[in-house]
């Protein structure tokens, strides 16, 4: 049962990453002629474009991406919820589950992405390669207030570093302080 547990997690860890990634580079306005991007659109699009049909966009903000996004982890915590034999919570709950589990996706998301930055930044600084850009893309509305307000070092840019630092201190929040207290709470 553990590992059937394992590989659903795992699965609905890359499916709700897909269409969180596809929300992210909307909200960051990457460029979406970009191949890794127009590979992500060909696998989400036939969630999003029959959603697209009911749900128009706010602004900049694609609503039917928030919904898909929001659809596939309510799915999730309702499989693995079930999987761990835990029975369903209240349709409130499984909100806040689900709302809890993505805003921890998004920072895990961010951690990769940054780690990624890092990696491509020192393997290959100058070359156009189409992931490096979405990763420069995504990372870059974090890294810079941090940019503005820390000295670089010698030409070295210790922003990735206190980002990376910021986004761990804000999973522990969000998994040991806000987490327990919401679900209890909810209960």
């Amino acid at each position: 049962m553990r590992e059937l547990l394992f590989i659903a997690d795992w699965i609905f860890a890359f499916v709700v990453g897909l269409f969180l990634l596809r929300l992210l580079f909307q909200l960051v306005r990457s460029d979406f002629r970009n191949p890794f991007v127009q590979a992500l659109l060909r696998l989400t699009n036939p969630v999003i474009l029959p959603l697209r049909r009911v749900l128009p966009p706010i602004g900049r903000v694609d609503t039917a991406s928030v919904v898909a996004v929001l659809l596939m982890q309510v799915l999730a915590t309702v499989v693995l919820t079930a999987l761990m034999g835990l029975g369903l919570p209240s349709p409130l709950g499984l909100l806040a589950r689900a709302v809890l589990a993505l805003a921890d996706t998004t920072l895990s998301l961010y951690v990769i992405a940054l780690i990624g930055y890092v990696l491509l930044s020192w393997v290959a600084p100058d070359g156009y390669n189409p992931v490096a850009r979405v990763v420069s893309d995504l990372v870059a509305p974090v890294l810079r207030p941090l940019r503005r307000t820390l000295p670089t070092l010698g030409g070295l840019d210790l922003s990735p570093a206190v980002a990376l630092l910021l986004l761990a201190v804000l999973r522990m929040v969000l998994n040991d302080r806000i987490a327990p207290q919401l679900l209890t709470w909810l209960r």
